[in-house]
């Protein structure tokens, strides 16, 4: 039975990643949640998928050129509430069972964030999340230094085409992910069916995810192939056509 994995906190049901969308999801039935996130100016770690704040809140800019107390003084759209530091988010799930699932973004020019990985590990641990989280990237070498750093860290690899564009192809990036022991991998839903056969003799379907599924039509046909999981924004309607099946 495929895992549910809210998306941005499923930002089709709540305005994405905050902490009214994070709480609303502990009750909504999601086996776990997926969540971004960069470095401030002041070497912290907040919660935002992009590494500007045009799109999402009322302010301007790159996130990493503001200090978390500053991001945190600016509303976000469609919300009452601020952009949430990392700490913040993990108390929300730190009593719970459901996997979390932490994307280490780019900044705004394109380029990993040093020191990225070794924060959000050691907040991780720091809430007693280490069985629970996976730390998820498009690029490769972030998930190699998580790995040298903490041996025992899950991880998971994002694929979309231009992941396979960098890697060089689907044989290079399938070498990559023989590289670390027990990577997840989760690939952009039009990719992963065009090529689910080749993905399945790569990986195995007990590593393998879908991501981004809303659809009715999509999901039941997702939840038909028994891949590990199914991220959406949509969680509501995921967990009933599973339930469904059962």
């Amino acid at each position: 039975m495929s895992l549910i994995i809210g998306h941005r906190g499923s930002r089709h049901l709540w305005p994405e990643n905050t902490l009214e969308g994070f709480r609303g999801l502990l009750a909504a039935g999601a086996d776990g949640v997926e969540f971004d996130v960069h470095l401030t100016a002041d070497n912290q770690v907040v919660v935002i998928h992009d590494p500007t704040l045009e799109r999402t809140t009322y302010g301007t800019g790159p996130v990493t050129q503001r200090t978390l107390a500053q991001l945190q003084s600016i509303r976000l759209h469609d919300s009452a509430e601020s952009l949430p530091g990392l700490e913040q988010v993990l108390k929300v799930f730190q009593n719970s069972s459901l996997e979390v699932h932490i994307e280490l973004k780019s900044d705004h020019a394109g380029h990993p964030y040093p020191g990225l990985e070794a924060r959000v590990l050691s907040a991780v641990h720091q809430y007693g999340l280490g069985q629970r989280a996976i730390l998820t990237s498009f690029d490769f070498a972030v998930l190699e230094n998580v790995r040298r750093l903490d041996r025992s860290a899950r991880v998971l690899f994002s694929v979309d085409h231009r992941t396979l564009d960098r890697a060089g192809g689907f044989k290079p990036a399938m070498r990559q992910v023989e590289m670390l022991p027990d990577v997840y991998v989760a690939v952009e839903h039009s990719l992963l069916k065009g090529n689910l056969q080749q993905f399945v003799l790569g990986c195995g379907t007990d590593r393998i995810g879908v991501w981004v599924v809303n659809g009715e039509a999509d999901l039941t046909y997702w939840l038909t192939m028994n891949i590990r999981q199914i991220t959406t924004d949509r969680v509501d309607l995921a967990t009933k056509l599973r339930n469904l099946d059962l």
